[in-house]
């Protein structure tokens, strides 16, 4: 067992230890995860198990790996280990004999799995097994009775359905793995023979890019939004110049390649990821395309921000995310022109800015080989994202039409439902906690096993709030926690959204968990305002409500009338 040297406390203030299980040997491993996470700001602390130990470290509860107590493990398999002898022999015993073995198998890891969440609450990523291109039976592997490859299509196949079942359990897809880089490039056989080492040094880094998806996700770590150019981009060719019928886009080689483009970004916006245009053209001339092309997959209402103008593009990519509400580092700027990558990188290097080649066919892989989108439970509001904001569009257009604030809270007919944990909402609370920065009171991060602990506790109220209007349902869009201690109630957590800040909501969830805690008899209800960079929005919330300021907590007196906004309803659930 190895344990990496911590890296200097002070210079992260995310903390992550990992643990690293596997049947085989991983060169370099650790040492790139140190690295990966130190870019994205990440102390990084692990535990590395001996060589072939981790049936071992995980069925005794006493191991150094438990102790260890990381946040997340990743058990690195292969098949050889798996199948022993069979691996080059399986057709020395009958089909039945073949199915009997791999069901052995496969409660073999299923009972490695529980034990290990009988004594841990770390996240487990166990890794599928490759299915290699050869075969004892040659051509005919195909029309073998439950074959060398179909064992392992079936060992992948019930692995899956395993970690489907388990809260914090996951399978990557290792046998994708191979397929994208290929079998010989990933295992060098030379090395393999020398020491068990089953993946080629030179692509440890891509395997760990790929483990990184899901570290990503635990500290909220991922992007949002793609900013899109048009002329190049989104179709080829310039639409001021070359005129409607003249851009390519569906019919030449070229053209096809945009559309492939555009419909890898549709399925990213069906995933949730928001779509902005900031592009230098005629307003007139680019929406034409938009709203009118027979080969355009992407239309109006598929983007959150519409910048075509011929401004600078840093200026317009700052009022984009002003107007969205988001972070630039939520933002991805995919433009062809190299002087607008330069711009954007010098301007926001924390906008992720994508170096486009020449070739627009290479686009879509672009895409498909970034890892900045991925989080580790999909929950509605992740899906409905994209058209959120485009209803959140609407809004805003709806609000330049009216002469002052109260008119449009009044006839956006808010409806703010107050509801309580339950298994379907906790993906969601913890999501909101590890994302929300801006009106967030204390930015205390939790992943799903702390929040459904709290569900479970007498001692926590746990609970979010679903915000509708005439525009549609903006989802579960705020999340607060409250620490009992018998009469003296304590607000741990509080946060909202920022797409929803400032109509009123924060204040309808407050005077809710007010009004509860006097009908408990509660004398003394305490917060906590914890600063940082991004919190400002909610500086002077406690303060403009009503709470008292006595050393480091604020605290509100219940003896005082509660008040509530009148321009929204409230349901309680």
């Amino acid at each position: 067992m190895t344990l990496s040297k911590n890296l200097d406390d002070l210079k992260f203030d995310k903390k992550l230890k990992v643990a690293i299980l596997s049947s085989f040997t991983l060169n370099g491993l650790d040492d790139t995860f140190h690295v990966k996470c130190s870019e994205i700001g990440i102390r990084y602390q692990s535990y590395v198990a001996d060589y072939n130990q981790y049936n071992q470290e995980i069925l005794n509860p006493e191991s150094d790996f438990y102790n260890f107590s990381p946040d997340i493990t990743f058990l690195i398999l292969d098949i050889r280990s798996l199948l022993g002898d069979y691996f080059y022999f399986p057709y020395s015993i009958s089909s039945a004999e073949r199915k009997s073995f791999v069901k052995e198998k496969i409660n073999e890891l299923e009972n490695l799995i529980l034990q290990f969440k009988n004594n841990s609450n770390s996240k487990l990523v166990i890794t599928n097994f490759n299915v290699p291109s050869y075969s004892p039976n040659g051509i005919i592997e195909t029309k073998s009775e439950f074959g060398f490859h179909e064992m392992i299509h079936e060992i992948n196949k019930l692995l899956k359905n395993i970690a489907k079942s388990q809260n914090s359990i996951y399978t990557y897809d290792f046998n994708q793995f191979v397929s994208k880089y290929g079998e010989q490039n990933i295992f060098d056989y030379k090395q393999f023979h020398i020491g068990d080492i089953q993946i080629a040094f030179n692509y440890i880094p891509y395997f760990v890019h790929e483990l990184m998806s899901y570290v990503k996700p635990m500290f909220g770590i991922n992007r949002k939004c793609i900013v899109l150019d048009l002329d190049n981009t989104l179709w080829g060719g310039v639409v001021g110049e070359d005129g409607f019928d003249g851009i390519e886009l569906g019919q030449t080689s070229n053209g096809k390649a945009f559309v492939e483009f555009q419909k890898q970004l549709l399925s990213l916006w069906q995933q949730g990821i928001i779509l902005a245009i900031n592009s230098k053209n005629n307003f007139d001339d680019a929406m034409k395309v938009i709203r009118n092309h027979p080969d355009m997959i992407l239309r109006e209402k598929h983007f959150a921000s519409i910048k075509i103008n011929w401004d600078d593009k840093a200026q317009n990519l700052k009022q984009i995310a002003d107007e969205i509400n988001i972070g630039l580092n939520s933002i991805v700027f995919f433009d062809d022109d190299k002087l607008n990558q330069e711009r954007i990188k010098q301007e926001f290097p924390e906008v992720l800015t994508i170096e486009i080649p020449n070739d627009p066919s290479q686009y879509s892989s672009i895409l498909t080989n970034l890892n900045d989108f991925h989080v580790l439970q999909k929950t509605e509001e992740d899906t409905k994202r994209g058209e959120m904001y485009a209803q959140q569009r609407q809004r805003k257009q709806f609000e330049n039409t009216v002469s002052n604030l109260d008119q449009f809270l009044k006839q956006l007919d808010i409806k703010v439902k107050i509801k309580k944990s339950n298994e379907f909402l906790i993906p969601r609370i913890s999501q909101l906690t590890l994302k929300t920065n801006q009106f967030n009171l204390t930015t205390r991060r939790y992943q799903e096993e702390e929040i459904s602990e709290f569900s479970k506790d007498e001692n926590f109220e746990v609970g979010c709030v679903q915000v509708l209007d005439k525009f549609g349902d903006n989802g579960i869009t705020g999340a607060y926690i409250v620490k009992k201690n018998g009469t003296s109630w304590m607000l741990d957590t509080f946060l909202l959204s920022c797409r929803i800040i400032g109509r009123g909501v924060e204040d309808a969830m407050l005077s809710q968990i007010l009004k509860d805690a006097k009908n408990n008899g509660v004398e003394e209800f305490k917060a906590e305002f914890i600063h940082t960079s991004k919190n400002k929005p909610a500086e002077n919330f406690l303060s403009d409500f009503g709470f008292k300021k006595q050393d480091k907590f604020w605290i509100y007196n219940l003896n005082n009338d509660i008040k509530s906004p009148n321009h929204l309803k409230v349901e309680i659930e």
